[in-house]
Order: structure tokens, then C-alpha cells, then sequence
């Protein structure tokens, strides 16, 4: 196992959740590509995305259906100014690159919040630490597991 997809695995493990790895060459960097490999709708990818507010890094885990609302974003997480966060700052901040970032098992003590519109599926699926590799898991434990708090993130549908 890759080493990335087994520091996923263990931070899992360490709060009770046994996953399991899928691993698709083609690859499931895009929310679209995860749900074609996987079988699943688009809005049940979590995409773990990150940001910076007022130069702190924080870790979106948006439905793969949503587009994140920066102010939302920013309030959320008690700061005024976001901005995506580039390849540097994101690996620095979760240990992680982008495109397999996980929603927990990350190098610092980052800030989580998780898009609600996740909380309305069954089952939901998320990257385990490389760009083709994800698994499934319960919101209710993706809230658990990453600690984060759910917030509405959701950027309001044009029209």
C-alpha cells in the first residue's frame, strides 16, 4: 500500500473506522471522474478542498455537485478573506497534494468544515491520499472522523 493511502487508512483506524481503498487507474482527480469510476452520482464525491482564511489553511469538504461560497467559507470559519489555497500551501497544510487530499488523517491540526448537502446521502466517497484512490464512508462518520463542523458552503445557483 502507498504510504499516503496507509496514513489514511491508520487515521481511520485511530477513530474507529475501518475503510476500504479503491484504487482506479484512470484516475478520480475531479469530482466527475471519481463518480464515473466509482458508479456513483457526482454529488456524492467529497471533494477536500483547500483554502486560506486571513492566512490560515482550512479544509473544505464540499459536495462533488457544489461550488464553494468563499464568504460563506471565510465566516465559517470566523475570518473575513479566502482564496483557494495553492499546491504548496496545501500540501504544508495537510501533508496531502491536491487532487487525493483526505478529509482527515492531515499533518497539522487544520480546521474542517463539511458542506451540508453531503449529510443528505447514504453514502458518500473521498479521496484516501493519492489522486486515484477513495472510499466510501457515512457522512455522520466523515463528521466524526474529521472532526470538522458542518456549515452551509454552498455557492447559491446562478439565476
Amino acid at each position: 500500500m502507498h504510504p499516503n493511502v496507509t496514513r489514511v487508512v491508520e487515521a481511520a483506524a485511530a477513530e474507529g473506522l475501518a475503510i476500504e481503498v479503491r484504487r482506479f487507474p484512470e484516475g478520480t482527480r475531479t469530482a466527475a471522474d471519481a463518480a464515473r469510476a466509482v458508479g456513483c452520482e457526482v454529488a456524492q464525491i467529497v471533494k477536500s478542498l483547500v483554502f486560506i482564511v486571513d492566512d490560515r489553511p482550512v479544509v473544505a469538504l464540499v459536495s462533488g455537485a457544489n461550488r464553494v461560497d468563499l464568504e460563506k467559507l471565510a465566516r465559517a470559519a470566523g475570518g473575513t478573506i479566502a482564496r483557494r489555497a495553492d499546491g504548496d500551501e496545501a500540501r504544508a497544510a495537510t501533508g496531502f497534494a491536491i487532487g487525493g487530499v483526505p478529509p482527515f488523517g492531515h499533518q497539522t491540526g487544520t480546521t474542517v468544515l463539511i458542506d451540508r448537502d453531503l449529510e443528505s446521502h447514504e453514502v458518500v466517497w473521498a479521496a484516501a491520499g493519492l489522486p486515484d484512490a477513495v472510499f466510501a464512508v457515512r457522512p455522520d462518520d466523515l463528521v466524526r472522523a474529521s472532526d470538522g463542523a458542518v456549515v452551509d458552503l454552498a455557492e447559491a445557483p446562478a439565476g
